[in-house]
């Protein structure tokens, strides 16, 4: 017997491409993917999966019961748009006002849904279940662990989990695999320096939380170059400086905020720390005071180092024709992190700009497109991942990218 996902894929491709374009045209803000859920549920429902919906308000999770026992794959995509007016002019442009799809995430759900096509239609070789969790709220850092509270990781518990993304950092044709930490953890701070305010003309009758509060700025520069070792990687970056409303006033109060980012919760313990002590040591050596807050926004995304190795080798021996990058880290977070945290897998980039037509704007920006080219190559990577882990007895073979039966497995 011979499990070819080939055929179906170019027989389905062109739908799955006009599926993603209708959620671009309807993109919506995390915890408000209301219209995207429905078109996953429906989707998942006529698939014949078992369906929840309203998990983390707006999540769906759709499970795909095999006829065997076996492993629990969970397959993660986010569902959520960005608050980014789109300027690309294109027919399947962004219908909704200052909201646009520029992550990727209406790629993701399509390509999601299109693994729970190709699956569901060898239930009959799968010996366990796969896990499908549509999630809302990536951008915002509190979609995973909604749907965690609202058990998504329970009935049945996941025994691997695996995601994508795509990467327009990498061209069509390229993967970015890395065992270990991949993606940073984040945090959101603020610093409240409170001095005494009065009349800009009598500085020396004030304690200046603004003179304070640049000095702040300037001495953080110095933690990750002068607290931490060398090797370790960390960013802190004041993005916000709010004092004062009038000319001729020296406010009472000023108000920095930024984001931290590392790859080891130790780091982040020595960033906080650190920032503590020099946000209030500095606003003292000026009269004033400091209170930080830091929030945590994600963890950083781990990937399971046997997990990884075999996927990897997996996906070089029927793509071998791709580009794997190894080894390869970014600053920037995702909240499949908590998903990785509680289950072993992988979550991997799938390169998808082209820049001959165009297409190579970096995530977040109002002209962010993708060559679609990358949806049925996604589609194919991620069905072979999971087929990997819940079709036992069944190989890849490298000649026609097909599922095919070991003899006597």
């Amino acid at each position: 017997m011979t499990i070819d996902f080939t055929p179906q894929i170019a027989a389905r491709q062109s739908e799955w491409i006009a599926r993603r374009r209708d959620l671009h045209q309807h993109p919506e803000l995390g915890f408000q993917e209301v219209r995207t859920a429905g078109i996953v549920a429906e989707t998942l429902n006529r698939l014949g999966l078992e369906v929840q919906t309203g998990v983390g308000k707006t999540g769906v999770i759709g499970v795909l019961e095999g006829s065997g026992d076996g492993p629990t794959v969970l397959v993660r995509a986010d569902m959520d748009a960005l608050p980014i007016t789109e300027e690309n002019v294109v027919d399947y442009a962004s219908k909704t006002p200052g909201v646009m799809h520029a992550c990727g995430h209406d790629a993701h759900t399509t390509i999601a849904l299109a693994v729970a096509e190709l699956l569901s239609a060898q239930r009959d070789a799968i010996a366990g279940r796969v896990k499908f969790v549509f999630q809302p709220a990536e951008e915002i850092g509190r979609g995973a662990k909604a749907m965690i509270d609202d058990g998504a990781l329970e009935n049945p518990a996941p025994d691997v989990a695996v995601g994508l993304h795509l990467w327009n950092e990498g061209p069509l044709g390229t993967l970015a695999i890395t065992e270990g930490p991949f993606m940073a953890g984040a945090g959101d701070f603020s610093i409240r320096v409170t001095g005494r305010g009065g009349h800009g003309a009598a500085p020396h009758e004030t304690r200046d939380p603004i003179v304070a509060a640049s000095a702040i700025v300037t001495a953080l520069q110095t933690i990750v170059t002068r607290s931490l070792p060398p090797v370790e990687s960390a960013v802190i970056s004041v993005t916000s400086f709010q004092a004062g409303t009038a000319f001729n006033i020296i406010p009472s109060h000023a108000e920095l905020r930024g984001t931290i980012r590392m790859f080891r919760p130790e780091v982040r313990d020595t960033l906080v720390r650190r920032m503590r002590e020099i946000a209030e040591s500095v606003a003292g050596a000026f009269g004033c005071t400091a209170e930080l807050e830091v929030h945590e926004l994600t963890l950083p995304v781990v990937n399971d180092p046997a997990i990884t190795q075999r996927l990897r080798a997996l996906f070089e021996r029927t793509h071998p024709e791709l580009r794997v990058v190894t080894g390869y880290q970014t600053m920037l977070a995702e909240d499949m992190s908590y998903f990785l945290d509680a289950v072993p897998g992988l979550y991997f980039f799938v390169g998808s700009s082209n820049a001959e037509r165009n297409l190579a704007y970096p995530h977040h920006h109002p002209r962010f497109d993708f060559d679609e080219a990358v949806i049925p190559l996604a589609v194919e990577l991620l069905a072979t991942a999971v087929a990997s882990f819940v079709m036992p007895g069944y190989t890849i073979d490298q000649q026609n990218d097909t599922v095919s039966q070991e003899a006597n497995a």
